[in-house]
């Protein structure tokens, strides 16, 4: 059975019919399967980029393969280089601990908004070109558009360069967004809901993550309220979303905004929380006097992404 065919048996094996865009994309991806060519999947939400990403990276023949998600990937990637600051090369030996011996790397939802992020990104693909590694990746993003801040997106130029040498761009971009055709939660995360009122349970609670102070508004068993204001507002990181999901798997945030009336940081903050969360398949309750439609607007990619994941919430919770 060739590379294509086992492609489509593996997804008529899930039990999903594939459309007229996605079956385009199984045989660019075939093609470039069978010449061990990197892949980078990109398209608006919804699309099915992931879903077949992962039946590609499942249908390899490659033994020695990992995949990863890229907002965690990436934490554990600065704690071994934390743990290793002043030794030399200390990027390719956390690289090597991580990945191993891996041929394949799989990144899922891989996008750049943080200029050191993407400095790092760009050592990454460098050890990974040195060592012949196969990238896949997922992103909502064309190559051209990672970093898309106007202040730092040339310091990532190398790193696209990179990208484009180490992967071809596949777009995927079909007319049905399927996250909103079911009605039941099939996640974790589905079971939140959007509501207007609702008080924490206890007394604020300082929390020391990663060397800095975060407040919540109350923390009940494995349940934990933050304001808006506090988490995004202020100078939290991805890196901090990761720790506190890790330890709690229901969120409250409340009093949350048009986030139009917000900056840009804060916007970007937001959409990186509900990105944590999604993966850690963590349930959401967002407290707010807006409905959906209001709370998140704009064109930004990112910010589409955030609101077709709060749509699935938004309906079903």
């Amino acid at each position: 059975m060739d590379l294509r065919d086992a492609l489509l048996a593996h997804v008529s094996g899930s039990g999903y019919e594939l459309d007229a865009a996605q079956l385009v994309a199984v045989d660019r991806l075939a093609e470039l399967g069978e010449r061990r060519r990197g892949v980078y999947l990109h398209g608006p939400v919804g699309r099915g980029k992931s879903f077949l990403a992962d039946a590609f990276f499942d249908v390899l023949p490659v033994r020695r393969k990992r995949r990863v998600h890229f907002h965690s990937f990436f934490q554990e990637l600065h704690a071994r280089i934390s743990a290793r600051l002043h030794s030399p090369g200390a990027v390719k030996k956390a690289v090597d601990e991580l990945i191993g011996r891996c041929d394949v790397l799989a990144f899922d939802e891989f996008h750049l908004h943080d200029v050191g992020d993407a400095m790092l990104m760009t050592r990454l693909l460098e050890v990974l070109k040195a060592r012949g590694v196969m990238v896949v990746a997922t992103s909502n993003y064309p190559p051209d558009g990672l970093l898309p801040n106007p202040l730092y997106h040339d310091h990532f130029l190398p790193g696209i360069a990179l990208v484009k040498e180490l992967m071809d761009a596949v777009e995927l971009n079909g007319a049905t967004d399927y996250r909103h055709l079911h009605g039941r939660p099939r996640s974790r995360f589905e079971t939140g809901s959007i509501v207007t009122d609702a008080e924490p349970p206890a007394a604020p609670v300082v929390l020391e993550i990663n060397g800095r102070d975060v407040t919540a508004l109350g923390i009940d068993g494995g349940r934990i309220w933050f304001d808006f204001g506090d988490l995004c507002e202020k100078p939290t990181s991805t890196q901090d979303y990761l720790v506190l999901a890790d330890r709690y798997d229901d969120w409250v945030i409340t009093a949350v905004p048009r986030l139009e009336t917000c900056d840009r940081e804060a916007q970007q903050r937001f959409s990186n929380v509900v990105d944590v969360l999604v993966d850690r398949d963590v349930r959401l309750t967002l407290v707010s006097d807006h409905p959906l439609s209001e709370i998140v607007g704009g064109d930004s990619l990112d910010l589409v992404r955030t609101a077709s994941r709060l749509e699935l919430i938004n309906t079903t919770g």
